[in-house]
């Protein structure tokens, strides 16, 4: 996606950057929810700071404040949502402090964003991050007391019972043994009754162009040689340090939404669900508190590492940037 940027005098009440399909500003998410249409929201997809023990660079809120918190946020989305909207949430979980429990938040969050704010749990997901550490050090390396845990839970939920989903849109590709058995259906596979008296039909052995995925997605997280990445190190900045890998936005984006739709992430970070909706032809809209974070994430939609530093200094001398193909 061949992106140039042009720069454009500075006004607060506009955002930072802009493209074809989107914008990032950098305002406080809530009031920035309030000042959007109603009814026009596709798809609100984001992964709030998560509910650590300790403070963190990012900006996490503590346990005890967390739920009111993250709460507040989503009765601000709720009316801006479409009827046939979602809202997607990637939330981690974190350990009781001094203990090897496990904070309840994440099912708190859900139980309470659906009874008290009118939510729907549309399917609970799941997301493995199969490239990440054993942590955490204490618990799960130095005393061995409790497993890896390399899952978030991912809350998919809607503002009615019938959201917009198409799961056709994200087939996965068929195993090899699958795709053996479509070539010869009669050598490899005998469609008969099962214990439990379910037939199954032969007509099973349908190309359907991939198999249907589960609610486990298993996505690594391990990006190291990104534009962005690359970009950030050129310019001399701190990437995001708790980036999301792009196939997750885009999967949700893919399920959820047709081009055209609008997306919304409101605690954006490096703005990974801005660029996977400018990717897939969607229009987008993202918010981000730490303006050095909104900064750093305009280098996602630059063609060149070499770009980097003329669009840091223009963003930190008050410019506003516009990317288009």
């Amino acid at each position: 996606m061949a992106m140039k940027f042009t720069t454009l005098p500075a006004d607060p009440k506009l955002p930072l950057y802009a493209s074809d399909l989107g914008a990032a500003w950098c305002a406080d998410s809530k009031g920035w929810l309030a000042s959007l249409e109603d009814g026009s929201v596709d798809l609100a997809l984001t992964s709030p700071p998560f509910a650590l023990l300790r403070p963190k660079a990012y900006g996490n809120k503590i346990e005890d404040d967390y739920l009111e918190w993250l709460l507040g946020f989503m009765a601000a989305l709720a009316p801006k949502l479409r009827d046939s909207g979602s809202a997607v949430i990637d939330l981690g979980g974190a350990y009781v402090r001094g203990m090897p429990v496990r904070t309840l938040v994440p099912w708190k969050f859900l139980i309470r964003v659906c009874e008290e704010l009118g939510y729907y749990l549309a399917q609970e997901c799941y997301w493995n991050n199969t490239s990440k550490l054993p942590t955490p050090l204490e618990w799960v390396n130095k005393r061995k007391l409790r497993l890896k845990d390399p899952v978030n839970p991912v809350w998919w939920l809607s503002k009615t019972p019938w959201p917009k989903a198409d799961i056709t849109a994200v087939r996965t590709p068929y195993s090899d043994r699958m795709k053996k058995l479509l070539a010869d259906p009669g050598t490899y596979y005998t469609p008969k009754e099962r214990p439990s008296a379910h037939a199954i039909s032969d007509k099973f052995a349908i190309d359907n162009g991939g198999a249907l995925p589960s609610h486990l997605l298993s996505l690594p997280n391990s990006e190291s040689n990104s534009l962005y990445l690359r970009a950030a190190k050129t310019a001399g900045i701190t990437p995001h340090p708790a980036r999301f890998p792009s196939g997750l936005p885009e999967f949700f984006i893919k399920l959820l939404t047709d081009p055209g739709d609008l997306v919304v992430d409101f605690f954006a970070g490096s703005n990974t669900t801005g660029f996977a909706s400018q990717t897939l032809g969607r229009r987008w809209a993202a918010c981000e508190l730490d303006r050095d974070y909104v900064i750093a994430s305009a280098l996602r939609f630059i063609d060149d590492a070499g770009d980097a530093p003329a669009v840091i200094e223009a963003l930190r001398a008050g410019k506003r940037l516009l990317f288009a193909p």
